[in-house]
């Protein structure tokens, strides 16, 4: 995944969790944030992240952040992306080799899973989770309560129940992770999800990227541990 019109920034603030005041080489603007999670850990003052220019009469803000850089790391925060590089991993033949189709935002009871693949007689749904909180290269899901994320790990037990395959895939928007684990000091009803859910066959799979300023492409499985 590319991304265009990147330029690098100044983090300031964070005055809600939807804006950012940021400085780029044209002075102080207001930025967008493609992320609702906490992310106090990333977005700190004067921290340098890179930020995409979206000028337009329709918008409230001309730039999104994208990415922000910890202890010499890249690490994107473009919430609204894993779907996509998901999607180009499994392309790419991981996950299940050569789909015939491959189908997103496709309802199941009363969720709405990230992809639906099919390959011969194989059926399978699964969910993305995007991943940006890292602490000495363990990284945590998620770093925000999501009674949506349980949802929707109650709902992959219910595929899996139903016949389907069923997969919560993690995508670990940076390198240099050491292992995934529910956060369970933030949400432990998700963590306690997540291992019934692995109990019951769910696939509980994580992957990594390699991310710059401008681009983000899920690289290498990473153990998770539950």
């Amino acid at each position: 995944m590319l991304y265009e019109r990147i330029e690098e920034a100044v983090f300031r603030s964070r005055p809600n969790r939807f804006l950012a005041q940021v400085v780029t080489e044209r002075g102080g603007e207001v930025c967008h944030v493609k992320n609702t999670g906490r992310c106090r850990e990333l977005l700190v003052p004067d921290a340098r992240i890179w930020v995409q220019r979206n000028e337009s009469a329709h918008r409230k803000t001309a730039l999104d952040l994208i990415a922000v850089e910890k202890n010499g790391r890249v690490i994107n925060m473009d919430s609204q992306i894993p779907n996509q590089v998901a999607e180009e991993w499994i392309r790419a033949g991981h996950l299940l080799d050569g789909p015939t189709v491959i189908r997103r935002e496709v309802r199941y009871g009363t969720s709405r899973f990230d992809l639906y693949l099919e390959k011969g007689s194989r059926r399978m749904y699964v969910e993305v989770k995007g991943v940006t909180l890292e602490e000495d290269g363990i990284v945590r899901f998620p770093d925000a309560p999501t009674e949506r994320g349980v949802k929707h790990v109650e709902e992959l037990i219910a595929c899996k129940n139903d016949g389907y395959e069923a997969v919560i895939l993690f995508i670990i928007q940076m390198k240099g992770a050491r292992y995934l684990e529910p956060n369970d000091r933030t949400h432990a009803a998700f963590g306690e999800a997540l291992r019934r859910a692995e109990k019951a066959g769910v696939q509980v799979l994580a992957a990594d990227c390699v991310v710059t300023p401008a681009s983000i492409r899920a690289d290498r499985e990473v153990e998770v541990r539950l």
